[in-house]
């Protein structure tokens, strides 16, 4: 077992919580943490942070279907296309220094785009011609879909931080419905890389760290959703969501930029 497990344990309970509260698993940023610490190979970080991810967006799914907020019809299109996409990008490897890099700049742009939407662009919008709009957007979301999944598979991650932006900018829904929304689709293509993972590269963590990593994260999940649930505005949850992937999207960088410089 890591000597540093229960440090661990401190930092996942704590990111889970803030990424709870806005839909997300962690996932990106456990693996900021884990790569703070090398004694852990690059692999076993990407399953760490798969069933990080899995276990928190578990919760948070069910606390959110119980408040009537899961849309099924809505984030089912999303969600089709992207469990296969994240099976492959599961399967492929991929150098760490390029994983750092493509996840940061992904992340930077994200954050940066939500933090300028307008006030109103946590409203549903109004369709002017419901049934073709319909068919269009059930078309567009699948490309969305698939697109996030394979790289939610190919990096490690539940792929929830690139798809929360998306949803704000096309303004898809309000605030915690795209982040009841979000955390469905973190918990599928979680599975689904996860899967691929281990088809792939096998199965090799300590499930002694594995345990209290999840243990951790499922508590500091569990308050996190209460908060979005029960306690948070909209408006507050945007931006908790907006500063968490700026930041994270900023260690990554700097992460990257010690391999090319």
């Amino acid at each position: 077992m890591l000597p540093e497990i229960y440090l661990l344990a401190l930092l996942f309970f704590t990111i889970a919580l803030f990424y709870a509260s806005a839909g997300f698993g962690g996932g990106s940023s456990y693996l900021a943490v884990l790569a703070l610490f090398p004694t852990l190979a690059f692999t076993e970080m990407r399953l760490l942070a798969l069933l990080c991810n899995i276990t928190v967006v578990s919760g948070s799914v069910y606390l959110f279907y119980k408040q009537n907020l899961l849309k099924i019809q809505r984030i089912l299109p999303l969600i089709l296309l992207s469990v296969p996409f994240a099976y492959l990008g599961g399967t492929l490897r991929i150098r760490q220094d390029f994983f750092f890099l493509l996840l940061g700049l992904t992340l930077f742009a994200a954050a940066v785009a939500m933090l300028f939407l307008g006030k109103d662009a946590t409203q549903k919008v109004t369709l002017s011609h419901p049934v073709s709009e319909y068919k269009s957007a059930k078309f567009s979301s699948g490309i969305i879909g698939s697109g996030i999944g394979f790289l939610s598979g190919l990096v490690g991650i539940g792929g929830g931080i690139f798809l929360s932006p998306l949803l704000y900018l096309l303004r898809w829904g309000r605030a915690k419905q795209i982040a009841a929304c979000t955390a469905v689709f973190i918990l599928v293509n979680s599975a689904a890389g996860l899967i691929g993972q281990i088809a792939t590269h096998g199965f090799t963590l300590d499930p002694q760290v594995a345990a209290i990593l999840m243990s951790s994260v499922f508590l500091g999940g569990q308050i996190g959703a209460r908060l979005t649930v029960f306690k948070l505005s909209p408006v507050l949850v945007k931006r908790i969501t907006a500063i968490l992937i700026l930041a994270v999207s900023i260690r990554l960088l700097y992460k990257a930029s010690e391999a090319y410089l």
